[in-house]
């Protein structure tokens, strides 16, 4: 038998193997069919379940009264049809003892033979006659109140036992009574039990037992009672046994206890409906509030910070309600007092930016005067007029990214969206950043630029983006190659910028796009950045609707993908590239791991993967050309997401500080 096959090839095997429940399995889409078809009808009511707290509470108050109700009903019924019992079988065993003596005393008791009936006389009697006769005076005396049944001695099965024989004179043979006798048109034999007759034959005293009344033909569809039924060994006048018994019919008490069960059923329901109805309605006092509070909560959340909860009365609920509006006026004067701040600086932000641009370019003509003329300076004011021109060039670009800044912060950034190739914007980004590379001994490597790779986007934007993203893997990068990746799968594009160079530390990947952050402050910016470069980049990919992440880890690089989508105010559902490289150190780890498990058997010695990637330590363009979207990440912010990979223990000691970006 192969490994992984249900055993007997059948469709129940294969449903306990799980296969019917995987895609393109047989069986499998219509048992998806069958559950989405069940669960659709259920879903508002679960969604109401889950979202109503009030008829939550109503619910587990209707259960748990409902379940008191019936343990009180039938501890109730129990007691009551107890009691009913015991007083029937107390007031039967009395009656059956009277009669049990009466029937006694008439067979003990001789007549006179000059008597006013003959068939009175012991002498010379026939017992069967006697018989019928004790039978209807028993009976004449319960007045429906019970039965009498009469049998032979024996299990009551003899000859001349039955319905024509308890209605038939005789019946007696040799022995004595052998014939049934009943009153009121009592099935003799089928309304005594077996179990009793044999109790009666074989012991002295009273026995009882309930059982039925069952009627005979003569008293048409009369339907069988419950009953009980006490029964004892005596002698007629012969002195043969017989089997006395008396049928107490329980139609009264089952009456009763019926009329008992009815009562506590309605008042049961009536009790039930009450508690839920008063459960509805406390649980509508605390719940309203707390809705009216929610929905304000929501209404604050969205801006409208005027909103307030309305106060009636003292109690607990009130006091939430004043401790709410006293949270929300602070919260309200609070935010206004941030914003007032914000509105300030970034108002004084953009007046500095405005009011120094003109001594600026002031001093710039200055100073581009004086570095024309440092030929004829002496060593050392020459070095100052490049070290003037080259800090004057720092200090445009930071007033030109503080006023972009000031800008994103205002609200007040513009996108001039067209369609556009994002290969020619990677080709004049890198052409841009190719003297620094050449400066750095880095090679750049372009990957998936066969396609076309079409996006409607502002141009400058994402040029300004790519070139932050190149320049920074160059400065960081250590010398190794820098790859730029390109991708387009269903609504979105991507580009990649893989370096490997010092890669970021656990945590840095979310903190690289703050505003002035620098991983290592003491290490200089060769490049002369303002540390804005990457806070305006991640702001540029909002505007166009996409993200801008990070991926790193120590040691061995790191890697920023920038996402947009495909058109214009369309959403993100994935990217093209995964953040995560496949040549990272877990992945690399995973693919040896799965190689040394599929080639567990062959021969010859394994290579190692290099534990840090080299200069050819480039993924195939097979792994670009054919990616496929992978799942949106867990945030739709640029920028969150990011995944860094911690540092292992054993290169710890051997990786220096991190450069700042």
């Amino acid at each position: 038998m192969k490994p992984g096959r249900p055993r007997g090839g059948s469709r129940w095997g294969a449903l306990r193997a799980g296969r019917l429940l995987q895609e393109g399995a047989p069986g499998g889409p219509v048992l998806r069919l069958f559950v989405r078809l069940v669960r659709r009808p259920l879903l508002p009511a679960v969604r109401l379940w889950r979202r109503n707290i009030q008829l939550r509470v109503v619910a587990a108050t209707m259960l748990m009264s409902l379940a008191v109700v019936l343990a009180l009903g039938f501890v109730v019924i129990a007691q009551v049809s107890k009691g009913l019992l015991d007083a029937k079988e107390e007031a039967a065993q009395s009656q059956a003892a009277g009669g049990f003596a009466v029937a006694q005393e008439k067979a003990n008791t001789p007549a006179t033979v000059d008597g006013p009936d003959a068939t009175d006389n012991k002498l010379g009697r026939d017992a069967s006659t006697w018989m019928n006769s004790l039978v209807k005076q028993l009976a004449s005396g319960g007045q429906t109140a019970f039965e009498v049944v009469a049998l032979g001695a024996g299990t009551g099965s003899a000859a001349g036992t039955g319905p024509a024989a308890a209605a038939a004179p005789g019946g007696a043979g040799a022995s004595g009574v052998k014939g049934a006798r009943a009153s009121g048109n009592v099935d003799p034999t089928a309304s005594v039990p077996p179990k009793l007759r044999r109790a009666v034959n074989h012991a002295t005293g009273t026995f009882k037992t309930f059982s039925q009344i069952k009627y005979t033909a003569g008293a048409g569809d009369k339907a069988p009672e419950p009953a009980l039924v006490v029964g004892k060994r005596l002698t007629d006048i012969n002195g043969d046994p017989y089997d006395l018994y008396y049928l107490f019919p329980l139609t009264q008490e089952e009456e009763s206890l019926n009329l008992v069960k009815s009562t506590i059923a309605t008042a049961g329901l009536f009790v039930v409906v009450l508690l839920s109805a008063i459960a509805w309605l406390v649980v509508r006092q605390i719940v309203t509030p707390v809705r009216m509070a929610a929905g304000i909560a929501e209404r604050l959340s969205a801006g409208r910070l005027q909103e307030r909860m309305k106060v009636t009365g003292e109690d607990d609920i009130a006091r939430l309600g004043e401790a709410f509006n006293k949270m929300a006026q602070n919260l309200q004067v609070k935010i206004q007092q941030l914003e007032d701040l914000s509105r300030m600086q970034r108002r004084f932000v953009s007046d500095v930016s405005h009011e120094l641009r003109t001594p600026l370019t002031t001093v710039r003509m200055a100073a581009d005067v004086i570095h024309d003329a440092r030929v004829d300076f002496d060593p050392v004011t020459a070095r100052s007029a490049e070290l003037l021109a080259g800090q004057l060039d720092r200090f445009e670009s930071l007033l030109s990214d503080l006023l972009e800044i000031s800008r994103f912060d205002a609200g007040a950034a513009a996108l001039e969206a067209e369609p556009i190739d994002l290969r020619d914007v990677v080709r004049r980004v890198i052409d841009g950043a190719e003297p620094l590379a050449e400066h750095k001994g880095t090679r750049i490597r372009v990957l998936g630029d066969t396609q076309p790779v079409i996006a409607e986007a502002d141009a400058r934007r994402v040029e300004r983006v790519l070139r932050n993203l190149v320049v920074n893997a160059v400065e960081h990068g250590e010398g190794r190659d820098v790859v730029v990746r390109l991708a387009s799968a269903g609504g979105a594009v991507a580009v990649a910028v893989r370096d490997y160079g010092v890669g970021l530390k656990p945590g840095e990947a979310t903190r690289v796009f703050n505003r002035f952050w620098r991983a290592d402050p003491a290490r200089a910016r060769t490049t002369g950045g303002t540390g804005l470069g990457l806070s305006i980049a991640v702001e540029d990919a909002r505007l166009h609707g996409g993200w801008l992440q990070a991926w790193g880890e120590p040691g061995g690089g790191s890697q920023f993908r920038l996402t947009l989508p495909r058109t214009a105010d369309e959403p993100l559902r994935g990217s093209p590239i995964p953040l995560e490289p496949e040549d990272s150190r877990a992945n690399r780890a995973r693919a040896a791991a799965e190689a040394a498990g599929s080639g567990s058997g062959a021969k010859g010695p394994r290579a190692q993967a290099p534990a840090r990637p080299e200069r050819s330590a480039i993924p195939p363009r097979s792994a670009v050309a054919g990616a496929l979207p992978v799942p949106a990440d867990p945030t739709a912010l640029p920028g969150n997401g990011a995944r860094v990979v911690a540092r292992p223990a054993d290169q710890a000691a051997q990786e220096d500080g991190a450069g700042g970006r």
